[in-house]
């Protein structure tokens, strides 16, 4: 199929000529209104566009630049008689694959015009191989290459359709329910309803009506007939979120569920049937939760048929550079801003923070700096403070050390991070000036 070509000249002869040299190759649409070229553009899809940078009174630069916010793959040639070196290097800022100056040589045009299209393919290519790299290293919305979340992936793919108990362990932030969706929406349960309990966030006499429903008048309160969670679930899937803080009287009456496939609301004698797949999460330490006697080991053991551990984001440090992209373009969609990439002092701040709220903590550092960004670049100054006095510690290394030893620690670095200013390290310190002066005299520092 042949390429669309579309010029925006104000004079028709321009128009005609440049239409007779290339009909033969190209489907060539011309139009001497920048407007009704803009609509071409919107109801065709146009490979490159042979563009006057004066066209009457409009600038050919602001038809550019819409043009470029239409689609960014369009090919732009710029076509002037006022050819200078300033306009050039503009134009080019704004997108312009190359700039030609008037009276045209036609085989120098068609020369470049078979070049930009051969670049416009090859920019393409990478797009997509972006793409398939992209698609290869998520799952149902999991972001990462790294060896621990491709064998996650792995895992995920092998019991996506399986009525097996699952339990998803890991620090707070590292993305379970995720994980929990991920299972539930790549398989055949897709279709089916997805449920979820925080049980650490529902008092236990809410959270067993929850899970399993009650009867009208079953106590104070329950003036009306209740589904349960369970219930309400079907043939779907129940998420059970930190799990660790259930009770031991409600752990009980989970296991009997799990055995018997089977429940009765409260205040009731009825008995219910349940199919649902049954996925735990917990941030805590289960084994020390049955130590303790806090948690039952049969139900550990009925819940733990399969065992995701996702790993906190400072052990997979490699995966960074993807969760930067994708939570960009996130917020770039949510807040309709144009944020194209972190400076390389951001990034080197982000890639060497330790992350104590992993992937969550991320996910905000990340939507905080695309709305203070300017100019199309997250900044070390969209950073927070606590990253940047984080990243230049190095907080994994200072185990072992006293208090006096990291108190002196972290006044370096934040000194460092203000370059010397004291009013500023005392602000982020939350110290007093002269409290800060202090500290410099004990510990002898420059």
């Amino acid at each position: 199929m042949k390429e669309k070509i579309l010029i925006i000249d104000d004079e028709k002869n321009i128009c005609a000529s440049l239409t007779y040299a290339l009909e033969d190759d190209y489907i060539v649409f011309s139009e001497t209104n920048p407007s009704k070229g803009i609509e071409i553009i919107n109801n065709n899809k146009i490979n490159l566009v042979l563009l006057d940078l004066k066209i009457g009174r409009v600038d050919g630069l602001d038809v550019l630049r819409e043009i470029k916010d239409i689609d960014s793959k369009i090919v732009v040639i710029m076509m002037t008689a006022y050819g200078t070196i300033e306009t050039s290097v503009e134009a080019m800022k704004n997108g312009a694959y190359t700039y030609l100056t008037k009276p045209l040589n036609i085989d120098e045009l068609v020369l470049t015009i078979e070049q930009a299209l051969e670049y416009q393919g090859l920019f393409s290519k990478v797009d997509e191989l972006n793409n398939q790299l992209k698609e290869k290293y998520s799952y149902k919305g999991i972001i990462g290459k790294s060896k621990e979340m491709l064998k996650i992936f792995e895992l995920i793919e092998k019991i996506k359709d399986v009525d097996v108990n699952v339990l998803i362990t890991g620090e707070s932030g590292t993305g379970k329910e995720v994980v929990a969706r991920a299972i539930h929406y790549s398989g055949k349960y897709s279709r089916e309803k997805f449920v979820e309990i925080n049980c650490a966030a529902i008092p236990e006499g809410l959270l067993e009506s929850e899970l399993f429903g009650h009867k009208k008048g079953a106590f104070t309160g329950a003036d009306k007939d209740k589904i349960g969670k369970l219930e309400y679930a079907g043939k779907g899937t129940i998420l059970l979120d930190e799990i660790g803080d259930m009770s031991l009287n409600l752990q009980s009456k989970l296991l009997r569920v799990i055995e018997q496939k089977e429940f009765s609301p409260i205040g009731s004698n009825e008995v219910i049937k349940t199919e649902a797949r049954i996925i735990a999460a917990t941030n805590k330490d289960l084994m020390e939760l049955i130590d303790s006697n806090d948690f039952r080991l049969d139900l550990y053991y009925r819940l733990n048929v399969i065992n995701i551990k996702l790993p906190p984001l400072r052990h997979r440090k490699g995966d960074l550079p993807l969760l930067f992209e994708h939570f960009i373009k996130l917020y770039n969609d949510k807040f309709g801003k144009n944020v194209e990439k972190l400076s390389s002092e951001a990034e080197s701040l982000l890639l060497k923070y330790s992350y104590p709220g992993n992937v969550r903590e991320l996910s905000n550092i990340i939507e905080r700096a695309v709305l203070l960004s300017e100019d199309g670049i997250i900044t070390e100054s969209a950073i927070p403070n606590e990253v940047k006095i984080n990243a230049s510690l190095d907080l994994e290394n200072i185990s072992g050390l006293t208090l006096k030893a990291v108190e002196k620690k972290v006044i370096e670095a934040t000194l460092k991070i203000n370059k010397g200013k004291r009013k500023e390290t005392a602000e982020m310190l939350g110290i007093s000036e002269r409290g800060l002066r202090n500290k410099i005299k004990e510990y002898n520092l420059k």
